[in-house]
């Protein structure tokens, strides 16, 4: 501290006593880190803290529901007011392109982190709360009261002052990758298999990676599935490594394509005439960008520690060490056995997509037990009171909640948006086919109406408006994964043997699961860590990295069950471009959905719904705990795994069940 730090430390702990030393010296410590020159003389930051400190008391929860209920304003309606300029960005239908980027892009209050500073909200909060550190929270936050969680939330609110210039940067670049991939979509109509067969509609196109891995899993009871489901693998292969000709993506191919070969009528395809490596061109302006915000967070220099530490709050070593034991469970070997006399023959590296243990329904079957219940996706968004009733929750809180969810059609993947103001709803968004919403789309729209649900939830009845929402992106997906498990008793589907046995049945898909996303997830984590080691890397390095990493974690974790892979499947998701860093959080959404949907047997799912989605934004080890009694773990899914093989195992005597 200055000398003028250092009176006003003085000045106060006279006015106030010594019991309030500790908050002063940390307060005055936390505004000096961050005033500038420009906010004024060090005699003028001595001043603000001399007149601006507020003693332990009734005053000071006077000041934290103040700041409460202005973050809340001020936040919540920048992003409503986001959240509408980018409606027909999200939106599949009214195409206006020469318009929507601009509005989807528009920030009206680009540099609002450098404002709360300049306007003195944010030091005012310094001065008088502790930005508690993860650590911090991790080893002391089990004994904090709500106030005390909620000044330490609305601290933290207050980060680095980010230049507008780089704010704004970094919201084009993210909506440019974003609308990348959102349009991704790969024309099949004139794609073939080995056999020299074409199977789509001329104007059929894929979602990469979605639903080109949603058409391999629908393949499985179809005639002639196996060798449709091989020739996708190698269209998802052709995507990550650059290889797809230029002439399909731009539907000027009339050719049979054959992505195995990667021919064109025959005639192989060169280089140039691909779409090469636009994919990692995106990823590194991803990693650019990030190395732009590195400076302003001294605390924590690396996107990675700013995943973990800040937005996950689950520290890196915990995250990578449970994906690793997932991948290393010995009860791995018997889902393999129960994968093969599923599917009838050796496992196929795209057979890690494969989870649908319980019955052969064929994607026909699906798609017309879905248009019996749901004409379209309006006919969904009207009956979700009805559904929500079916699913147990109350009558007056099914109505408030499914009154509370829009339904729409993305223009990408599926999303939901929650409310950040509690005048606002949430928003839905799936996918649907030509004339029907389909099982595709209805399956999404389960995972997002989980979202949605804990959205409101979490919204609606947490303690205070600090606590709002929930501790990470995992826990809002362990929702999403519980209401996308129930789709089927929604349809009517259920298999025999009741709740019992889809718990046992939701216990096998989910570990597959998470074992299927645990790779792509060590992957992105690899990357982004080899990119920090190797700052100046060009495209070809990146590209040539990431085939080498999928390789290297195929042969470790899944070539001994699924053979050779030749596709490099584990780079396929395409989060990888949009969202960096994201797919860590499902699969911690899956083995926190299962602790969830475990610790919910015997009990009632609805009020365990809103229970659990209403405890408050504390880390998610304490959250859990809160929840089910117990911290983030793999171990329950693994031992539920393996009493489910067992039980799979005495029906049909095939040995499953024996590593548990």
């Amino acid at each position: 501290m200055n000398e003028s730090a250092l009176n006003a430390v003085s000045a106060l702990v006279e006015r106030h006593g010594e019991s309030e030393r500790a908050r002063i010296e940390r307060g005055i410590t936390q505004v000096a880190v961050r005033w500038r020159a420009e906010d004024g003389e060090e005699s003028a930051m001595a001043r603000f803290c001399a007149e601006r400190f507020v003693a332990d008391g009734p005053d000071l929860d006077r000041l934290l529901a103040r700041l409460e209920g202005a973050l809340e304003q001020v936040n919540g309606h920048l992003y409503e007011m986001h959240r509408t300029l980018r409606r027909h960005s999200d939106l599949a239908g009214d195409d206006f392109p020469v318009v929507d980027d601009i509005l989807a892009t528009f920030d009206p209050a680009p540099d609002l982190s450098d404002q709360f500073y300049r306007q003195r909200i944010a030091f005012l909060a310094l001065l008088n709360f502790d930005r508690a550190s993860l650590r911090a929270m991790l080893d002391e936050g089990p004994k904090w009261t709500s106030a005390l969680w909620a000044a330490a939330r609305v601290a933290q609110s207050f980060g680095p002052r980010i230049p507008k210039e780089l704010s704004q940067k970094a919201r084009m670049i993210s909506h440019a990758c974003q609308q990348w991939v959102a349009k991704f979509h790969i024309p099949v109509g004139t794609l073939v298999d080995a056999a020299g067969a074409r199977w789509y509609a001329p104007d059929r196109a894929l979602l990469t990676h979605w639903l080109v891995r949603e058409e391999i899993k629908a393949q499985y009871h179809t005639n002639g599935g196996l060798a449709r489901q091989r020739t996708l693998a190698h269209v998802i292969g052709r995507a990550i490594d650059g290889g797809i000709p230029t002439a399909v993506m731009d539907r000027s191919a009339k050719g049979d394509w054959d992505p195995a070969s990667n021919t064109l009528a025959g005639v192989a395809i060169k280089p140039e005439e691909t779409m090469g490596l636009a994919r990692y061109e995106r990823w590194l302006e991803q990693f650019a960008l990030s190395r732009e915000f590195d400076a302003h967070y001294p605390e924590h220099p690396t996107a990675l520690a700013r995943k973990f530490e800040l937005a996950r709050e689950i520290p890196e070593p915990e995250v990578e060490r449970l994906l690793i034991d997932l991948l290393e469970h010995p009860v791995r070997v018997d889902l393999a056995k129960l994968l093969a006399a599923r599917v009838g023959r050796r496992l196929e590296p795209f057979d890690i997509y494969f989870d649908d243990i319980a019955e052969a329904r064929p994607g026909a079957e699906l798609d017309k037990a879905v248009r019996e219940r749901f004409s379209d996706e309006k006919a969904f968004e009207r009956d979700l009171p009805m559904v929500l009733r079916d699913l147990g929750f109350s009558p007056s809180d099914a109505d408030f909640l499914g009154s509370h969810i829009k339904v729409e059609i993305a223009r990408g993947s599926g999303h939901a948006m929650r409310p950040q103001l509690t005048e606002y709803g949430a928003w839905l968004r799936t996918s649907r086919l030509k004339d029907q919403l389909g099982w595709d789309g209805f399956d999404t729209a389960m995972h997002e109406l989980g979202h949605n649900l804990e959205q409101l939830c979490s919204t609606y009845f947490a303690p205070r408006p600090a606590l709002r929402n929930v501790p990470n992106t995992a826990c809002t997906e362990a929702f999403a994964f519980l209401y996308q498990s129930l789709g089927k008793r929604v349809l009517g589907l259920e298999p025999e043997g009741g709740h019992t046995r889809a718990f046992q049945i939701d216990s096998i898909q989910t570990m597959l699961a998470a074992c299927q996303i645990a790779g792509p997830s060590l992957l992105e984590i690899q990357v982004w860590r080899w990119l920090y080691a190797t700052p100046d890397a060009s495209v070809h390095d990146l590209r040539a990295e990431v085939l080498r990493i999928a390789d290297h974690l195929w042969k470790r974790h899944y070539e001994r069950d699924f053979g050779h892979d030749s596709s490099h499947l584990l780079a396929a998701y395409q989060h990888m471009i949009g969202h960096p860093l994201y797919l860590a959080d499902y699969t911690l959404g899956h083995v926190i959905s299962h602790q969830i949907r475990s610790h919910m047997r015997g009990k009632d799912l609805a009020s365990e719904t809103k229970r659990i989605t209403s405890i408050g934004r504390f880390t998610p080890d304490l959250w859990m705990h809160k929840a089910v009694g117990t911290g983030v773990s793999a171990a329950t899914l693994a031992n539920d795994t393996a009493h489910a093989l067992i039980a799979f195992s005495a029906e049909t005597g095939a040995g499953w069940g024996v590593s548990a």
